[in-house]
């Protein structure tokens, strides 16, 4: 029984010291070397404060903000912590149902808007917890945030315009606006 029992647990020891330690600080350290921001956690400051990261979608609640996609993260939305998405059915009750609050809160939010809500709106994506939407959901919160900001149209058009990015190399994906990087653009506005 010793015999084996040496062997085994000196095995453990040597991987779990390799695969454990010394191969993910290998890859964090060339991770930094390469690519830094994204090694970090691809965040965003506002002057020497961290306020959110690029890659994980935040709550803005306020008319004067725009509002991101629906979170499928729970307790709590935007929960970096519990990434994964709703897989709830498109005939599924509870989907519908919180696809319908969203709609009625976008609706209370502008009463004046009669624009259709792009489907990015009032839906979750696969992870929970997208940071970007469609310029055509920026585009129809235009008026509300203008108008809470006491700004002009043109001059959140314009900030939109900014924030926009493209495809991913000119190929893949769609166009989208990072919800934070818009609203604290417009922050600094003020």
């Amino acid at each position: 029984m010793k015999s084996l029992l040496r062997p085994a647990l000196s095995l453990l020891l040597v991987l779990s010291l390799i695969c454990g330690l010394a191969y993910p600080l290998a890859v964090l350290g060339l991770a930094t070397l390469v690519f830094p921001d994204q090694a970090h956690g691809s965040l965003v400051y506002r002057g020497t404060t961290a306020v959110g990261s690029r890659l994980i979608g935040q709550n803005f609640a306020d008319p004067g903000h725009f509002w991101g996609r629906l979170s499928a993260t729970a307790p709590q939305p935007a929960n970096g912590l519990a990434s994964g998405g709703s897989n709830l059915a498109p005939q599924n009750p509870a989907l519908l149902d919180a696809v319908k609050a969203r709609i009625a809160a976008l609706q209370a939010a502008d009463p004046q808007n009669h624009a259709p809500i792009p489907v990015d709106l009032v839906t979750a994506s696969a992870s929970g917890l997208d940071p970007d939407i469609s310029p055509a959901a920026a585009q129809y919160q235009l008026a509300r945030v203008a108008r809470a900001r006491g700004l002009s149209e043109q001059r959140v058009a314009d900030a939109i315009a900014q924030a926009t990015q493209g495809r991913q190399w000119g190929l893949f994906g769609e166009a989208r606006v990072n919800v934070l990087q818009l609203n604290l653009e417009l922050d600094a506005l003020r």
